[in-house]
């Protein structure tokens, strides 16, 4: 079959090359692959800044298809089945976390796309309980972006919760921060989101998608939005879909006290320097959130079907397998909001 697959260590190194199928065994799925998001970490994987992918391997770990094989221990999933999957292929099954269903923070956990085979192929191998099948009225195309929607869930309705009164501040209008947008105004909540002039256009779609105001941080005072929207209290959440911390900096003072903000977006450095003293003297909630767990996704898919949330609408370009280091570049270019491969063409 053909796959993209990341050769070895470096900037690019990434070929569509023939490689064998992948066989079931166990409690193992095999589904045709009908569409694969390309997400950040695989951008970050192509530039060589990623250090958790083992190469080679086939990348990508967003995705959707249809089940045609299963393995003599799966239980519940059935051939055709229209499935999505977490990106969890493999823990320990013996740590605190995986004990709880916190696969996300197991310390021997296997992703599919990172440490195992992924998603930009024909076919792909997951683990029955990493499975899930879709409702009726979610399509592949929606569905393939079930996997950063469940990160955008874990992070507003797991790490935090948001109140139908809440006035919440969005950084970043990357197609995290717009999905996140739609999981809090599926509670009710008020959005600000942030971002710079170059993401004027972004901006734009935001609103489209059910964004209240947008601010251009460049062009226009935050700080002078939020006290005015918020009767000089400051917002009640908010998020960090930049990983850019001077702007996590700005949005600390501009918190309401006792207020809860998390960190999504991924820094360029390890270590940074931050605003300790609103911290300390607002009572903010600094909280972390990393990826997701099977219950996010049984809430997004509940989302989704629901049509609360639109993933198909963040998709602006779709290519083929061969086209791949098209829809990269597109992607890093900032010509496109989230590229689909379609691995039937």
């Amino acid at each position: 079959m053909k796959a993209v697959v990341k050769t070895k260590a470096g900037y690019d190194n990434i070929e569509l090359l023939d490689v064998e199928e992948p066989k079931v065994y166990g409690d193992r799925v095999k589904i045709k692959v009908a569409y694969s998001g390309i997400c950040g970490s695989d951008i970050h994987s192509f530039k060589g800044e990623y250090a958790n992918i083992k190469t080679p391997i086939t990348m990508g770990h967003e995705f959707s298809g249809t089940v045609v094989e299963i393995g003599p221990d799966v239980k519940n999933v059935k051939v055709g089945d229209r499935v999505t999957s977490e990106t969890t292929f493999e823990t320990c099954e013996q740590c605190d976390f995986c004990k709880s269903k916190d696969y996300n923070l197991c310390s021997s956990r296997k992703g599919i796309g990172t440490q195992v085979n992924g998603s930009f192929a024909e076919y792909v191998l997951s683990r029955e309980e990493s499975v899930h099948v879709l409702p009726e009225n979610v399509s592949l195309l929606a569905a393939s972006l079930t996997e950063p929607l469940a990160c955008c869930v874990h992070a507003a309705l797991e790490k935090s919760t948001i109140e139908k009164d809440d006035v919440v501040l969005i950084i970043g209008p990357g197609p995290i921060g717009l999905l996140l947008a739609q999981v809090v105004k599926s509670q009710g909540a008020k959005i600000i989101m942030t971002g710079i002039t170059k993401d004027k256009e972004r901006l734009e779609f935001a609103k489209k998608l059910g964004v209240d105001i947008v601010v251009d941080v460049q062009e226009e005072s935050l700080k002078d939005v939020i006290m005015k929207e918020t009767n000089n209290y400051g917002v009640d959440k908010g998020f960090d879909c930049s990983g850019f911390i001077p702007a996590v900096n700005d949005a600390f003072p501009l918190l309401k006290k006792k207020a809860t903000f998390v960190q999504l977006g991924i820094a360029a450095k390890r270590y940074n320097e931050i605003d300790c003293e609103s911290l300390v003297q607002r009572e903010i909630n600094y909280v972390g959130s990393r990826s997701q767990k099977p219950s996010s996704w049984v809430k997004s898919l509940e989302l989704l079907e629901a049509g609360k949330v639109d993933t198909e609408a963040l998709i602006t370009k779709i290519v083929s397998l061969e086209q791949f280091h098209e829809g990269i570049e597109d992607l890093m270019a900032g010509n496109e909001i989230k590229v689909a491969v379609d691995s039937s063409k």
